[in-house]
Formats: C-alpha cells, sequence, structure tokens
C-alpha cells in the first residue's frame, strides 16, 4: 500500500517537473525573440550578427536615429489616438450589442445575431477592394476617420461575440430585480451589468487595442498622405530590399512595444479573470 502511494508521488513529482520543463523551455522561445530586439537596440551597428549575444558596447544612437529621421513622434501620436478611439468606439458598441443580445427579447434576434457573427467568416484581405471603393464613394478615403471607420466596424462583431457571452455568465436575477426596483433598461445597463462585466470589457480593450496598434495593411491602402500614416508601416519602411539597418529598426520595435505592454500590464489581473471566467463556472 505505502509502496503503491510512493510510486505514485514520484509520478505525480516527475509529471511536474516535466510540464515545468516543457513551460520553461517555452518561456524561453517566446521571450529570446522579445530580449534580442532589445539588445540589437542598445549595440552597434557593425554588432549585429558578428558580435556577442550581450552587447560589449550599449549605445543609445539606434534610438535617436529613429526619433531624428523617420518623423517616429508624430506616427507615433497618429496610432496611439487612432487606436484609443477604435477601442472606444468598439467597447462602446460591443457592449450595448452584446447586452441586447444576451439579456433582451426582441424580434428576429437570433437572425440578426448570425448574420452578425457570419461576417467573421470573411478574412480582411478579401475586403480591402470593396472596402477602398466605399471610403472613395463617402469622400473618407486617405482619411484617418475612415481608417478608425474600418477599424471599429471590422472589429465590432467579434468583441460583440465576446461581451454577449459574458453577459450571459452574470444571473438574470440580477436584471430583474432592477427592473422591479423601476430602473429603465440603460440605467439597469449602466449601474448592474457592466460593473459586473469588468473581465469582458478589459479582454475586448486588450485584443482590440492589440490589433489595432499592429495593423498595416488596412492603414497602407486607405491613406497616401505619408504624415497621416500609423506607426507600423513607417516601421515596415525601415526595412530595405537589400540592406536593412537593424538596430534602427530594433529600436522602433522597441518604442512601439510600450503601450501594449502598459496596457496588458494595467488590465492583466482582469484579463486572466476574463480569460478562466468559464473554467470555474457550474
Amino acid at each position: 500500500m505505502s509502496a503503491t502511494i510512493t510510486s505514485k508521488t514520484v509520478t505525480g513529482r516527475m509529471g511536474r517537473w516535466a510540464t515545468s520543463a516543457v513551460l520553461l523551455l517555452i518561456s524561453i522561445a517566446t521571450v529570446y525573440p522579445f530580449v534580442w530586439m532589445i539588445l540589437t537596440s542598445l549595440r552597434e551597428s557593425n554588432s549585429v550578427f558578428g558580435g556577442p549575444f550581450i552587447p560589449e558596447r550599449i549605445t543609445l544612437d539606434a534610438y535617436s536615429r529613429v526619433l531624428e529621421f523617420t518623423g517616429f513622434v508624430g506616427h507615433y501620436w497618429n496610432s496611439l489616438w487612432m487606436t484609443t478611439v477604435t477601442c472606444a468606439v468598439v467597447l462602446a458598441l460591443s457592449t450595448l450589442c452584446g447586452y441586447a443580445f444576451a439579456k433582451l427579447r426582441f424580434p428576429f434576434k437570433n437572425a440578426l445575431y448570425v448574420v452578425l457573427l457570419s461576417t467573421l467568416m470573411m478574412p480582411g484581405t478579401a475586403l480591402i477592394i470593396p472596402v477602398y471603393l466605399q471610403l472613395r464613394t463617402f469622400g473618407l478615403l486617405d482619411s484617418q476617420l475612415g481608417l478608425i471607420i474600418v477599424y471599429a466596424s471590422g472589429a465590432a462583431p467579434f468583441s460583440m461575440f465576446l461581451m454577449r457571452a459574458f453577459f450571459e455568465s452574470l444571473p438574470d436575477e440580477l436584471v430583474q430585480a432592477a427592473r422591479v426596483d423601476g430602473a429603465g433598461e440603460l440605467l439597469v445597463f449602466l449601474r448592474v451589468v457592466l460593473p459586473l462585466a469588468r473581465p469582458g470589457i478589459a479582454t475586448v480593450v486588450i485584443f482590440q487595442f492589440l490589433a489595432t496598434w499592429n495593423e498595416f495593411l488596412m492603414a497602407n491602402t486607405v491613406l497616401q498622405t505619408p504624415d497621416k500614416l500609423p506607426l507600423q508601416p513607417i516601421l515596415f519602411s525601415l526595412q530595405g530590399q537589400y540592406s536593412t539597418d537593424w538596430t534602427t529598426l530594433c529600436a522602433g520595435l522597441a518604442l512601439s512595444a510600450i503601450p501594449v505592454v502598459l496596457v496588458y500590464v494595467f488590465l492583466q489581473r482582469q484579463f486572466i479573470a476574463g480569460m478562466t471566467l468559464g473554467a470555474v463556472k457550474n
């Protein structure tokens, strides 16, 4: 009996060690490109591939070059404000629509829901030409407002799908009690339901911020004026056809990662709660 228990204990420990080893290897493989990018941005240009992994001499010349020769600050601001506005619009649309589909009754509810979800089946690259023609028709081509509309309309169905799932996990009794107390539907949404959906809101914000901040194809298609471009097309232009200044490119990438990291660090607790919400539901 004791031998059996000891054998199971040893097997359990070996399984945990093996799991920890696999997770450690995955973590190293995931973190390595980020560490290489940071170290490359701090080394001299002639030691990118020929020098040691940790640079012998730390220099900030690459950061000076990327700030001086690319109009980095202006394009950084373009990305920041367009991403913030897009996240705000998507969050407003997804929470309102998610609540309506989860807690309200209205005609053709399921049909409308299926129609919205069907838009997720269309790849973004297949919509470039129709979106381009529509923006030109409405006079929004080469407009940052037009690009925000494209971002928000493309991301709203998926975010609505996420928020509907979170709202459905909330007890209906809370909504019904608020209605019995005389609260209107908007007040129920703002005062009762929305504060309880913070994990879902954090999930939508992180996903949307990351997707909009890193988007390249639509921005490069819709906007033709260089000064209106967000950051990612400018970083892409640093990669040459025959040669690339890797230190400058890595410096720009390191600076561009700061907002995404800050958003995740600020919302990580709510994000993790949102990802594990279904795991503890009976």
